[in-house]
């Protein structure tokens, strides 16, 4: 395996050939490479949302985590089309989250649910056709974020220049990387497949019903961060029902202990290295390979924005109530919606029972 190759494996690829090496010094060069590798991609991440911040302003910084995430997702993945596709299917969903949010904070609670249910959807039929890839998780995200730190006036003018230009960027990213896989599905065939009766299909209704009206119940209970809890049941509500329970019941309890971690460190630690924990959640995101060490140190990103307006302890009490929130209604969600939705099958559709 080439260094480039070596470079390409996730934390979880990394730490396999390092438990594998048959030699110390082989240990030792798998070791330096994956610490390397959590660095370069840690100074490749500051160095885009701080360029984002400085061109389109402080409060579009997170423009650059959106288009950051968007750009280490399509480097490597594709939609399930053609490559030629593929990039229009980038143009629409930059479009999505260009207007969505900002429509969404615009609008009552009630309509806003509308709005977010078909936005997310509509994401999910673009980019999740295989939905191995997962990239919904890119994406869906990215509308949260972009919900959670909404601008307005010229600052929403500088996000759409931001999200434009990360279209086109990720767009480039991805035809050079995506140009020679051959693909006989097209655009089309993204709806023409979609059908009641698969799971699919059923799977994009039950995540863009449930993540959408867990927001509308974090706004309607007046919760600061409603995109916690939507981030939480995106997390959780998976295509596959083991999958989804294993993270379920992991959400909330490193949700606590990362917590708890970050005020240790905020009240220990000098106040001038309070803004430097979310870089201490990115390291430790970096070398976790598995969804409970993840969820633990991605607190500590969100916990930073979060202290300055509610506190060290308020931010950490609020995240743990959003998480909880939002992965228990995920199960519930998951349950009620598996059953109403076998009713309807066997009312609407009896031969097929």
């Amino acid at each position: 395996m080439t260094l480039y190759q070596e470079l390409q494996l996730n934390a979880a690829g990394s730490k396999a050939l390092i438990r594998n090496a048959k030699t110390k010094k082989e240990k030792q060069r798998h070791l330096f490479i994956y610490v390397m590798k959590v660095f370069i991609t840690l100074a490749f991440c500051m160095a885009v949302v701080t360029a984002y911040s400085i061109i389109f302003g402080p409060k579009n910084s997170i423009a650059g985590v959106v288009i950051l995430l968007s750009l280490l997702v399509l480097r490597a993945a594709d939609f399930g089309i053609k490559t030629t596709h593929g990039i229009g299917v980038i143009g629409l969903i930059f479009g999505i989250l260009a207007a969505g949010p900002r429509l969404s904070n615009m609008l009552p609670s009630s309509w806003a649910f509308i709005v977010n249910g078909i936005c997310m959807f509509s994401i999910l039929i673009l980019s999740c056709h295989n939905i191995i890839m997962s990239n919904h998780f890119t994406f869906v995200l990215g509308y949260l974020l972009l919900l959670g730190y909404d601008v307005t006036g010229k600052d929403y003018l500088m996000r759409v220049a931001a999200l434009a230009s990360g279209a086109l960027i990720s767009a480039m990213i991805f035809y050079k990387n995506q140009k020679n896989r051959v693909h006989k599905r097209c655009f089309s065939h993204l709806f023409s497949e979609f059908h009641l009766q698969g799971a699919r299909s059923q799977w994009y209704i039950k995540f863009a019903l449930g993540v959408s009206s867990v927001l509308l119940i974090a706004s309607l209970l007046g919760l600061p961060r409603a995109m916690w809890a939507g981030i939480a049941t995106m997390s959780t509500l998976l295509p596959f029902e083991k999958d989804s329970v294993y993270r379920i019941k992991r959400r909330l309890p490193f949700n606590v202990v990362g917590g708890l971690l970050f005020l240790g460190l905020y009240y220990i630690l000098p106040e001038g290295i309070y803004a430097n924990l979310g870089l201490v959640g990115g390291i430790g995101v970096g070398f976790s390979a598995g969804y409970s060490c993840q969820t633990m140190f991605n607190t500590f990103g969100a916990l930073v924005a979060g202290a300055n307006l509610f506190g060290p302890a308020g931010a950490v009490a609020l995240r743990i109530v959003c998480n909880g929130l939002g992965a228990s209604y995920s199960y519930i969600f998951d349950k009620g919606f598996r059953f109403i939705f076998g009713w309807l099958s066997c009312r609407l559709c009896p031969d097929a029972n």
